[in-house]
This record gives structure tokens, sequence and C-alpha cells, in this order.
């Protein structure tokens, strides 16, 4: 609970990498990794849950009223609030972003998986697992493409997270959690000096947790250990090293959906699993990151950082190969299946720097990273006539052991891809107010892989620019007009270059015209967002539906939208968070043999959404309660196959006496059930949970 004054913390000292936070925390929330940090009481209840700030977009410290680009920061507050535990948790609260599967989204109406850590490349989740939220104090999330700083990337944005990090002000909570679907978890976070001067600051974070969720022979454990020091080195110097290890088993996994008719309607029962319970998924990770900053002189500063980490993923599941009606009634209910076992070993490094120039009217940007990504994988397969049984949809009769199965090696890779840029941005504040942006980045690619299986080596490599130019003004208090032309540029990914992939193809490359309006209202206590847009893609892959193995491209695709967020105080102890998004994503251009798919919509790709959390701060009793929603309209599955819309209501308690502070969250509030996105038909749509219940209870120590 936080219904006492809430604080602001201004930061001094070096310029943090891109992407990471200057956040305006919270009471609980984990400061940033300085020396020296000074207190300001705001008092207001838009604190909670607003961040005014970021370098998200920009790469410097920028307030979003002057950043020419969309930009949604959910904050610690936020995240704990809504009891979020991985990054699914917090789709609704993100205007335009939407689950396609597992740690995959449509963003925009496009779909894609890349995000940052810290501003780097380096996903210890990297594979089929969703990206944890113990160690994370903010979600940043940048709209459009944002290739002329970041590098290559997705035209509909980047999900950037921010580690929490050692500090010099002393924290301690311990918090137990347990809940249905026999749920329980344990975090313990730490942070605060290790001398007097507080020049060396530590982190100690441990996370666990177990359940067993309602889809049948399914298990989960998750444990995350995340260690930081800081180094105040003098006034200008700042060192921060980072290590986290991750282990996530999943049993009865890698979990695929539930088999629909064309109309959405689940044809088995909403917790059905094509998983034997001796299936699994199962990673385990280590990551390394250290940061150098250093403030040059009050003009010129600089950051170098390094992330490095290794994972190691296995997989063993069934995976439906086919549905048929065993009866003749006209309704399938029958799925053969064939059997999965594979393994990945993935490492990736990357190095990056940056220095910044503040000259009078201008702020000067350059800086350059490079990118190693290696993967080594292994995949065994057994079908129906290697002894493979099929599933029942109304009576599955579950027992079937790989043990018994005909293993054949279906494929063997090595794969290598490199990526590597230079940029150069300016923001000049022509008066003051108006501000203009300009960037240009090049970057060039290499992607080598080895198929061990047919002994063939595939490779590729290019180069290409990106830009930027951006706009804002303030044409009163109230209202701050922006305009935005960029461009995206995109290798396909190494392992879809394969000729056994149906490679190669050209690289993405897409286009983004936005304009928006930022306006502040009643004394700055209601801020609301409009932004439109109009993104062209050209050479997106997909999924052959015909063959999952395969990959498929389709010549332009065009996404338009719009999208409104607003954020403020009702009342003195109430606050709201809404978020609306319109989107159109259609096939414009499609190659030789898919011209049928030209005008239509994209795969998981909603055209409304609404997503909505309110809290309301009850100070006579050290309470809060909260209330959310989150709406999404039909969509269609990559079969073309319709995704029925669906509304889910989820309601918050918390309250705190002394040090301790009590939470219960129900999560899906009326048991709804429903479909978050489709795939292929034979996999079916990907069931969203039902009724969760989770009560918490904080210790700050």
């Amino acid at each position: 609970m936080r219904t006492k004054s809430i604080f602001c913390i201004a930061v001094v000292g070096t310029t943090p990498l891109l992407g990471m936070a200057n956040e305006s925390p919270s009471v609980a929330t984990t400061a940033s990794p300085v020396a020296d940090e000074t207190l300001t009481v705001l008092g207001r209840a838009r604190t909670h849950y607003r961040v005014d700030e970021s370098n998200l977009a920009t790469g410097t410290d920028t307030e979003l009223a002057r950043t020419p680009q969309s930009v949604q920061i959910l904050n610690q507050t936020l995240i704990e609030d809504q009891a979020a535990r991985q990054v699914t948790d917090l789709y609704r609260s993100i205007s335009g972003v939407s689950q396609y599967s597992y740690s995959g989204v449509t963003f925009r109406g496009f779909r894609q998986e890349e995000i940052r850590y810290d501003g780097l490349r380096g996903d210890p989740f990297a594979g089929f697992a969703i990206p944890q939220l113990a160690n994370i104090a903010q979600v940043q999330v940048l709209k459009g493409p944002s290739s002329a700083l970041f590098g290559s990337g997705e035209p509909g944005g980047l999900i950037n997270y921010v580690t929490k990090q050692p500090s010099a002000k002393a924290r301690r909570s311990l918090k137990v959690t347990g809940g249905n679907q026999d749920f329980l978890s344990t975090q313990l976070d730490m942070t605060g000096p290790l001398d007097e001067a507080g020049e060396h600051s530590y982190r100690l974070g441990f996370y666990q947790d177990h359940e067993n969720p309602s889809r049948w022979n399914s298990d989960t454990r998750n444990r995350i250990i995340d260690l930081g020091y800081g180094w105040q080195m003098s006034d200008a110097t700042r060192l921060t090293a980072q290590y986290t290890h991750i282990d996530q088993t999943l049993g009865g996994a890698r979990l695929r959906g539930v088999p629909t008719d064309d109309d959405g309607n689940f044809l088995a029962d909403i917790d059905w699993n094509a998983n034997e319970a001796s299936d699994h998924q199962r990673l385990s990770a280590d990551v390394y990151q250290l940061r150098l900053g250093h403030d040059f002189s009050d003009t010129l500063s600089g950051e170098l950082a390094g992330r490095y980490y290794r994972n190691e993923e296995r997989q063993a599941y069934h995976e439906p190969s086919a549905l048929k009606d065993s009866n003749g009634d006209g309704i399938n209910d029958w799925v053969d299946r064939e059997f999965r076992n594979q393994s990945y070993q993935h490492d990736g490094l990357t190095l990056a720097g940056h220095l910044t120039a503040r000259l009078g009217a201008h702020t000067l940007l350059t800086g350059a990273d490079y990118y190693r990504y290696h993967q080594d994988y292994l995949y065994y397969r057994a079908r129906k006539k290697d002894g493979v049984g099929g599933l029942s949809l109304t009576d599955p009769q579950y027992g079937s052991s790989s043990a018994s199965y005909k293993q054949s090696l279906a494929k063997s890779s090595d794969t290598t891809s490199e990526r590597y840029g230079l940029f150069v941005q300016d923001q000049w504040e022509l008066t003051s107010r108006w501000d203009v942006l300009g960037g240009v980045r090049l970057d060039g690619y290499r992607d080598r892989i080895d198929d061990r299986v047919s002994l063939r080596r595939d490779s590729d490599s290019g180069s290409a620019p990106s830009y930027r130019l951006g706009t804002t003004y303030e044409l009163s208090q109230q209202l701050r007009p922006y305009a935005l032309w960029s461009t995206g540029y995109v290798p396909q990914d190494a392992g879809s270059q394969a000729s056994s992939k149906g490679g190669p193809f050209d690289p993405q490359k897409s286009n983004l015209w936005e304009g928006g309006v930022r306006s502040y209202w009643f004394d700055d206590a209601i801020n609301l967002n409009l932004a439109t847009y109009r993104i062209v893609k050209q050479n997106v892959l997909q999924t052959d539906p015909n063959d999952t193995d395969r990959m498929v491209a389709y010549g332009k695709v065009l996404s338009k939208g719009v999208e409104v967020d607003l954020m403020g105080d009702i009342a003195e102890h109430w606050v709201m968070n809404l978020s609306y998004a319109y989107n159109d994503t259609r096939i414009k251009q499609a190659y030789e043999g898919m011209s049928g798919a030209v005008g239509q919509r994209f795969a998981n790709a909603p055209h409304q959404q609404f997503g909505a959390w309110t809290r309301y701060d009850l100070p006579l009793i050290n309470s809060a309660v909260s209330l959310g929603m989150d709406y999404v309209s039909d969509q269609l599955n990559q079969s073309g196959q319709k995704v029925k819309p669906y509304s889910v209501f989820d309601a918050a308690w918390q309250t705190q006496w002394q040090a301790w502070e009590v939470q219960l969250n129900v999560k899906n509030l009326f048991d709804k059930e429903y479909a978050v996105s489709g795939f292929i038909d034979r996999t079916g749509h990907f069931p969203g949970e039902g009724r969760r219940v989770y009560l918490g209870v904080t210790r700050q120590f």
C-alpha cells in the first residue's frame, strides 16, 4: 500500500544506457542506481502509475511531452498492483498489444518477439519461455519502428525491460503469495549500501514459485536468483555489475491450444491438453551484465555496456498433427499426434556504447553496438507410424510413453548471427516550444546456418540504413501535437533463411507515418494521448499453414490504426488508467501462389482492444481497492478460423499495517472461458486462464 506520501526520486549521476529508466517511483519501487538521491514529495494519486520522463525513445532523458513518438511506461507500482508475474499479465495496459503465442505478441497488427533488457539485446527466455517480472522495475514500450536508434527491429514497436538495480538506499522485503491451482511463491528483495559512504551498494533478489495450472497434465516451477553490485567510483563515474540465474520447468508442455470449429467454439474441454504428464519444457539460463558510465564534463557524458547470456531449453511434447472426425457426424473429435524431442542451446553477447553531448540548443547522441548470437538445435521426431497414438477431444485417455516410440533425427543445425550498427541523432530545440529530432543509423548483418542433416551451409549478409524524423510543438499548456516519419529494417531470422525452411528470404523493410497529440487537463490531473499511424511492412514471414516446418512470405502488409491512452486523477484518491486501440492490418501484396490472400486480415490482429485499470485509495484504513478490464475483439488465426471476442474483469484489495502489506488479487473475476489467440486449426486456440485468486503478504524489514 502507498496511501501515505508518494515520493519522486531525482537522480544525479551518469547518463543511463539506452532504454534504462530514470523513473520516478513510489515508495515501494526500486530506485535508480546512484549514490545521491533527493526526495521530493509530490502527493498526488496519479504518481502511482504515471511516468513523465524516459530515455527509451531518444536515448537521452527527455520529457514524454517532448518526445515525437508514442511511448508507454508501466512502472513497478502498476506491476505490483496487477499482481503481474509475467509480461502477458500486462497487455491490458499497453494499447495496440495483444497476445499471439507464448512470449510473442501482436504489436500494431504484426507478430513479433523483439525485446531488450536495459536497452540491450540478450533475452534469457529466448525460445518458447515467457519473460518473468520478478527482477523487473519497469516495462517500457516504444511504438513504431525503433531501427534508427536500436538497430533492426519490428515496425510495431519494441518492449524494453528495465531490471532492478543496486541502490545506496536500504530497502528489504519478503513476500509470500498463495493461490488456487496450488500456487505458492516466495520473493526476497534486498538492496542497500555496503559501506558508510554509500559508494558501494548491493542487490539480492530471489524468487521461486510452483503451481498446477488448470490445463491437464501441466505444472509450473520458476526460480530466479538476481545479484547486483554498484560502485560509485567518483562523482562522475559509476560501475554496475549484475548476474541473473533462471530455472523454469513446465510439465505437460510445450503447451499448444485447444482445437475449435471455424466459428471459434472449443471442440474439447478448455483444459484439454495434447501433452502427456511426462512431457516437459525445461529452461536454464545465466545472464551477466556490466555497465560503466562517466561524465566527462557538464556537457559530455558516455556509457559502455556489455551483456552476455546463455540458456538451454529442452522440450519433449506431443504435437497435434491432424484433426479427424472419427464417427462421421461432421464434427472433429480426434487428433493424431506426433512426438517431438528438441533441445536448444543459445548464447549471445552484446557490446554497446554511446556519447551524449549537450551543445546549446542541440543534444547530440552517437553510438555503436555489436551483437553475436549462436544457437545449437537438435530435433528428434516420432510419428503415427513410429507408434505415437492419437487422442480423443471428448474422452482423452492419457498414458502413452515416448520410451516406446521409434524416434528419428528430423533436424540438426548450428546457427550464428551477427548484428552491428552505428547511429547518430540530434535533438534540436528550435524554440522553447518547438523541438525537432532527426536520426540515422547504418546496420549490417551476417548469418550462417549449418544443416548437419543435409550437410548444407546457408549464409546471408547485407546492410541498410534506417531513418527517423520527428517534431513536437507546444500549442498551449494543454496541447502538444507531434509527428513522426521513420523506417525499419529487419534481417530475417537466421533459422528461417535455411533452404529447409523455404529460405532464403529478403530482409523485412517498413516505414511509418505517425501523428498524435498529448494533452494535459484540469491542472495536469488528466493526461490524454492520441496517436494515429500507418505502417507498411514488406517481406513478412508467417508459418506455412500446410507445413509448420516451413515459412512463407507476404509481399506487403498494411497496418493502420488509432490509439488512445488516458492516465489521471478522477478524484483526490482515485486514479484511472485507460487504453484503447483500433487496428486494421491486411495483406496488400502476396507472392505467386498466394494471391488469394490479398485483402485478408492478418492473423491474430484484433480490430479493437480496450484495457482499464482503476485504483481508489482509502487513507482512513490505509487500504486501496482496484478494478480492471480487458476487452479484445474478434480475430482470425493463421488458418482463417475465428477467435471470438472476449472481456475479462479483475479486482484487487491492498491494505497496509506498519511494515506489513496484504494484497488480494482476483483475475478473471467471472471465470470466463475464452481464447486469447489462435495458431492453426490442428493446434487450436490458446485458452485464457480461468479464475485465479492470489493472496500475498509482504514484510518490509
